[in-house]
């Protein structure tokens, strides 16, 4: 009942905005090859996946491919997987990428008080790769992301940090130095820190306990923070905040459709009972099921302490006119909760609810994290771990997965296709 609540009090928050919203123009298009670059941050291999699952589920009929090539450790120079131009050349030009996203700087700042000698070192880094891209990838998009921040909120600084300085203060300096060079260079850059660090002020006021799992180590998020992440990612992106939204009108005698958005009803009759067939343009991320997953952190206390549900997960169904009382919203012939007249009035966001759609979403998830899991083995356990071998199975064995690979991004899109579901509002009391 609690989960219920909170996803009522999510709705009436939200709905108000759910009309106001318009069609909004994503960043990713068809036929866009996304690689993401970075260091261990990216190598978790979580805003990643999540950033691929939304698009899966909000843009199915788009055909866009995702490569992940974080490596842990690594700085502006390269690091464990070769120096800057070795990655550059194996694990971006590769994939003829249209769109590159670059995370760095976690690592460049030494984990100590900011000097110059860094600095620069991070600066001229930075345009050696972007100088690189562009010549190699003259009609790619570049994104710089901001680094993501190094969590002081929950708590004081401890090791790597050396010197008990605020090492936060190292990777907003850097943050600024990108949003201000990619302002002259004509690139987007996304700002990770800066949001962040206010969730994780609300969340620490919220839960000063639970609030230390966002980023449990001060530096690499837990899944809910690469949540957040990925939310802001994509809010940059032109994602558009509404699944969908439905609004009857029951006040008379013949039930009416009020409004709709991205989505289309069909048998819609009234009575005691009301009940409709309803096809989605989209599906909802699975927002019930994460909270509940294991070793996920405290998914929860991030969406209460953020505007992510707002912003990208609204899937509102609101009914006026019903009589005063207590009523089941049964989806496929099953309960998904219990609501009243004045709940159905202002607004329900379906969104929070484990419901046929957020299962249908979750398994979308799942197939994006083997896709992702799929081509790390490839990369990583046998093209990388192996070249020096001279195995002849390496090519067939990497072809394998590469098959196995697009095989399983494929089904993901598939899996991302709204279904048609019955919907049927039955009285209780």
């Amino acid at each position: 009942m609690r989960a219920i609540r909170f996803a009522v009090s999510a709705a009436l928050l939200s709905v108000a905005s759910a009309w106001a919203a318009g069609p909004t123009d994503f960043h990713l298009q068809n036929g866009d090859r996304v690689v993401f670059y970075g260091d261990s941050i990216t190598d978790q291999r979580l805003y990643t996946s999540l950033i691929e699952t939304y698009v899966a589920l909000h843009y199915p009929e788009r055909a866009i491919s995702f490569v992940n090539s974080g490596w842990g450790g690594d700085t502006v120079g390269g690091g464990g997987g070769g120096t800057i131009d070795t990655r550059l050349q194996r694990d971006v030009f590769a994939y003829q990428p249209t769109v590159v996203t670059i995370m760095l700087g976690m690592n460049d700042g030494g984990y100590h008080a900011e000097n110059q000698e860094n600095d620069q070192k991070y600066f001229t880094g930075v345009h050696h790769i972007v100088d690189t891209l562009r010549q190699q990838l003259p009609n790619s998009r570049l994104v710089l992301i901001e680094p993501s921040p190094y969590d002081e909120v929950t708590r004081s600084p401890a090791a790597p940090v050396v010197d008990g300085s605020s090492y936060n203060d190292v990777l907003r300096s850097y943050g600024k130095w990108l949003a201000n060079y990619a302002v002259q260079s004509g690139m987007q850059s996304i700002d990770l820190n800066s949001g962040m660090q206010s969730m994780l002020v609300n969340a620490n006021r919220l839960d000063p306990e639970g609030s230390k799992g966002i980023v449990p180590d001060h530096i690499h998020p837990s899944f809910a923070g690469h949540l957040f992440m990925a939310a802001e990612i994509l809010k940059a992106w032109g994602a558009k905040p509404v699944v969908s939204a439905v609004a009857l009108d029951a006040s008379k005698p013949a039930i009416r459709i009020e409004s709709t958005q991205s989505a289309k009803v069909s048998g819609l009759s009234g009575g005691e009972e009301i009940a409709w067939t309803e096809l989605d343009d989209a599906l909802p991320l699975p927002f019930a099921q994460w909270q509940g997953m294991w070793g996920a952190g405290p998914v929860s206390l991030v969406l209460r302490s953020s505007e992510i549900t707002q912003d990208l997960n609204q899937q509102i169904l609101k009914v006026k006119g019903l009589k005063s009382g207590t009523y089941s919203l049964k989806i496929d012939g099953s309960s998904v909760g219990a609501f009243n007249n004045e709940e159905f009035g202002a607004g329900i966001n379906l969104a929070v609810l484990k419901t046929p759609a957020t299962d249908q979403a979750l398994k979308v998830y799942q197939l994006a994290v083997s896709h992702e899991e799929i081509h790390f083995d490839q990369w990583r356990n046998v093209q990388i771990a192996l070249q020096d071998y001279s195995l002849a199975e390496v090519q067939p064995a990497s072809a394998a997965f590469k098959s196995l690979d697009d095989a399983v991004a494929g089904k993901m899109r598939a899996a991302g296709r709204p279904v048609e579901h019955r919907f049927e509002i039955v009285p209780i009391s």
